[in-house]
């Protein structure tokens, strides 16, 4: 662990063994304290300088997973509601879980309520707005699935889509 922030409720934060954050990172736990984290970081997990995850329920990241600098992780936003400044708004939650050996390039910002299958990628820049598939890689804004990761034990492209359409 080096230089890193938590403004507030570190007991809403667990980290598993072996994960490193480097310098920069900060880790925000909005609201009331909570029973259970907040905020989970699996073992053996890096995430990158100046990457922010910012929870008000639950950010799950798993093992072995790769968070590239100046990363925005969250679990919600505020409300629309006309009349009412940004800030007055009431904050909005859903869980966003982030899989097993995940890697996530710079400055990629994952939004509320997504889920990010197990080893997946997600490229530089993307925002991810949706759920990606286990093995996808997606990019762009918003981030679009591009291909699928092969190789030792992972069936091709061709038959993962056939056995999705079956």
């Amino acid at each position: 662990m080096r230089s890193i922030e938590i403004p507030r409720n570190f007991h809403d934060i667990e980290i598993e063994a072996a994960a490193a954050l480097d310098r920069g990172v900060i880790l925000l736990c909005s609201g009331e304290p909570s029973l259970q984290p907040k905020i989970r970081i699996g073992a053996n997990t890096y995430i990158n300088r100046n990457a922010f995850i910012d929870a008000s329920l639950e950010i799950t990241i798993g093992h072995e997973c790769a968070i590239g600098p100046g990363c925005y992780i969250t679990d919600h936003d505020h409300g629309t509601e006309l009349g009412l400044p940004p800030l007055a708004q009431p904050l909005i939650s859903k869980p966003t879980q982030i899989g097993d050996r995940v890697w996530l390039g710079a400055n990629v910002t994952v939004l509320k309520g997504v889920t990010i299958g197990a080893d997946a990628v997600v490229g530089a820049g993307s925002v991810v707005t949706k759920d990606i598939p286990e093995r996808a890689i997606a990019v762009g804004a918003p981030a679009k699935v591009i291909r699928y990761r092969q190789g030792a034990g992972m069936e091709s492209t061709d038959q993962l889509i056939k056995s999705l359409q079956q």
